[in-house]
């Protein structure tokens, strides 16, 4: 262990809550484990980060856009590490040490993303593969995530917020006065689960997961299978929920969307099986890993990085992409689900779930650092 004292300048510049800030969140516990404090560089909209548990030496800096970092930043070389690629003006600053962890696969998006990083660090071994046909300065090992649930399975759920407002469009700005005041007018419906086969959605609603798309295909299932009830957890931008409303239409009182909820321990709990969106543009998917530690079964497509992340059989069961065979597979298995068929205790998976625990994250972290320190302090070795 060198003496020299490392420090991590993190940044992520998301405005809405998701998986990759609750990644944020472990990875500075993780880093502080191993002696390396961070400052967390954040969008100066996102107020959610005081209710995350990150490592107590955790210096947070609120900043306008990630031009206002620039000057902020310690002369001398310093660890920047960002979460998804470095804004421009950094990756372009030779001084420092550009890193970034991978948490979308490059696969189909910009191929220059990430030039100019020292090195990538992918989320997932489908992530990986992305980064590898990009030539990128990729580790080689996935830093998978951590599977914690807030919460408690016990704690009460209501009828939250379903829209993340952007308050730069007049719409939004509209809305996101109107939509809370009619919220509390209405009243907080109480969460229960209704007699039948509940599926559920626990995500944040935006157009990587592909829900609407999914849903046309699987429409005609459901609508035939009226003993079948959908749940939606997670709030997203208002055309990605307005969407995702018109493709679930048709099943009128049998879908229900709750909005964000802080509990996300209780939501699991309430359901019989996890839902996953389509696959190719989903990078690991921490509530699938999330819903599996809590006892809940997983139903995804049978390709990365679900492949990864699901035991078939197991933690859960996988399908044929719906997109391939018009939805027959998944037909199949709802028929199997409805007739009897037994349904998995993923907490038995204990080898498959031990990847995704703390301390496996934590070792994985130590390999990195190793690596981070040869490469930051050359001379040193």
């Amino acid at each position: 262990m060198l003496s020299h004292p490392l420090r991590v300048w993190q940044i992520n510049l998301q405005p809405h809550f998701g998986g990759g800030e609750v990644y944020t969140a472990f990875l500075t516990r993780a880093l502080a484990r191993h002696g390396v404090p961070s400052t967390l560089v954040v969008d100066q909209r996102a107020r959610f980060w005081s209710g995350l548990r990150l490592a107590p030496a955790t210096e947070i800096l609120r900043v306008a856009r990630a031009e206002n970092l620039l000057p902020r930043l310690p002369r001398e070389r310093c660890w920047l590490l960002a979460h998804g690629p470095l804004p421009a003006g950094l990756s372009a600053d030779g001084r420092h040490l550009r890193t970034a962890i991978a948490h979308m696969p490059p696969q189909g998006r910009d191929p220059r993303a990430y030039e100019r990083h020292d090195l990538v660090v992918p989320v997932s071994a489908w992530v990986l593969e992305g980064l590898r046909a990009l030539n990128a300065a990729a580790w080689q090992e996935p830093l998978y995530g951590v599977a914690e649930a807030r919460g408690s399975s016990k704690g009460e759920l209501r009828a939250g917020q379903v829209y993340d407002f952007d308050r730069r469009k007049l719409r939004d700005r509209l809305l996101g006065w109107i939509y809370p005041a009619w919220l509390a007018l209405r009243g907080a419906e109480s969460y229960r689960r209704r007699p039948g086969l509940t599926l559920g959605i626990v995500s944040r609603l935006t157009p990587i997961k592909q829900f609407p798309r999914q849903f046309e295909i699987l429409l005609p299932t459901l609508v035939q299978r009226p003993g079948v009830n959908l749940e939606v957890f997670g709030a997203g931008g208002f055309a990605s929920v307005r969407d995702l409303q018109r493709a679930l239409h048709p099943l009128g009182g049998r879908v229900r969307f709750w909005g964000y909820q802080e509990n996300v321990a209780a939501v699991y709990a309430g359901l019989d099986w996890l839902m996953t969106g389509l696959p190719e543009k989903e990078a690991l998917g921490l509530n699938v890993i999330e819903a599996q530690h809590c006892g809940l079964p997983v139903l995804a497509v049978a390709a990365p990085p679900f492949t990864e992340t699901v035991i078939d059989g197991e933690s859960g069961h996988l399908y044929r992409d719906p997109r391939q065979d018009g939805g027959a597979d998944f037909a199949r298995l709802l028929d199997a689900l409805l007739a009897g068929k037994a349904r998995p205790d993923p907490r038995r998976a204990r080898g498959h779930l031990e990847r995704f625990s703390f301390e496996a994250f934590s070792s994985r972290v130590e390999r990195l650092l190793k690596a981070v320190r040869e490469m930051f302090f050359p001379a040193r070795r």
